[in-house]
C-alpha cells in the first residue's frame, strides 16, 4: 500500500518524463535534474538530504525571486534609460507582482509537477508564483545566471514586459484608493470580519466605508486579498474622479 504522504502527489509522469518536460518549459537541457525535483517539492512531505535539510521549494523560492528582480531591473535600466530609480522601481515591482507571477505559473501549468501531501484544492492562489519563483532559483543554481536570465527573457520579458502597458497598470487599488481617500481628506474604513460560512476554507469579507456609507463588499481567502478586490470595485466606482485628481 502507498505511503499516506505520496496520495496527493500531483506528478503523475516518471522521471525520464519530468526530465523532458522540463526540458521544454526552459528551452534547454537541464544537467542536475534533482535541482528542479527539490523545486517541485512541497513542505508538507517534509523530505531531507542526507544531513537532515528541508528538500522542498522555499529556499529556490527566495533565490528565484532574487534572480528575477536582478534580470527584470538589468533590462529596465537598459530599455528606459531616462527613467530614474523611482520610475525603475515601481516598474519592476509591476512585473514581478504576486498577480503576474501566479499568473506565469498557470500558464505553464507548474503545479501539475508539484509533490504534496495536500490535495491541490487546498492551495492558495500564490502557489503557482510560488513555484514559478523556485524553478527560476533552480535554474540559477543548475545552469548559471545566462541560462537564467535566457529563461526570464523568453518566459516572461519578451511575452509580457511592455513597457507603454505597464506605466499604466495599477498594483495596488487600495494604495491609490487610500492616497485619494487623504487626498480629498476624506473619512475611509476597510471593516473586515471572519465569514466563512459553508466554505472549508477560512474566508474573510470586508465593508468599505466612505464618509460612514459603504460603498464596497468582497470575500476572499485572506483579509488582504478581501481589501484590495472591495478597494478595486470602489476604484471602477469612482474611476473618473480618481483618475482626474491623481493625475
Amino acid at each position: 500500500m502507498a505511503s499516506i504522504k505520496h496520495i496527493f502527489h500531483s506528478r503523475t509522469t516518471n522521471d525520464g518524463d519530468f526530465f523532458y518536460a522540463i526540458k521544454k518549459i526552459l528551452g534547454f537541457k537541464p544537467k542536475d535534474i534533482s535541482i528542479y525535483n527539490e523545486a517541485f517539492t512541497h513542505r508538507s512531505l517534509h523530505e531531507t538530504n542526507k544531513k537532515g535539510v528541508p528538500q522542498n521549494y522555499e529556499r529556490l523560492e527566495f533565490l528565484g525571486d532574487a534572480m528575477l528582480g536582478s534580470v527584470i531591473a538589468a533590462h529596465l535600466f537598459n530599455k528606459v534609460p531616462t527613467g530614474d530609480e523611482g520610475y525603475l522601481t515601481k516598474m519592476r515591482s509591476k512585473i514581478v507582482s504576486r498577480e503576474h507571477l501566479n499568473e506565469l505559473g498557470r500558464d505553464l501549468n507548474l503545479i501539475k509537477f508539484l509533490k504534496s501531501s495536500v490535495s491541490s484544492e487546498q492551495f492558495g492562489g500564490n502557489i503557482h508564483g510560488n513555484i514559478f519563483e523556485a524553478l527560476v532559483g533552480a535554474i540559477y543554481l543548475d545552469r548559471g545566471y545566462k541560462y537564467c536570465e535566457k529563461f526570464i527573457y523568453k518566459r516572461v520579458i519578451k511575452p509580457y514586459v511592455d513597457i507603454e502597458r505597464l506605466e499604466g497598470k495599477i498594483i495596488s487599488y487600495k494604495s491609490l484608493f487610500i492616497e485619494w481617500c487623504q487626498k480629498n481628506k476624506q473619512k475611509f474604513n476597510f471593516n473586515v470580519y471572519e465569514d466563512t460560512g459553508k466554505d472549508e476554507v477560512k474566508h474573510f469579507a470586508v465593508k468599505l466605508k466612505l464618509n460612514n456609507e459603504t460603498i464596497a463588499k468582497a470575500r476572499a481567502t485572506s483579509k488582504k486579498k478581501a481589501e484590495e478586490r472591495a478597494a478595486k470595485r470602489a476604484y471602477y466606482k469612482f474611476q473618473e474622479k480618481i483618475e482626474k485628481e491623481l493625475n
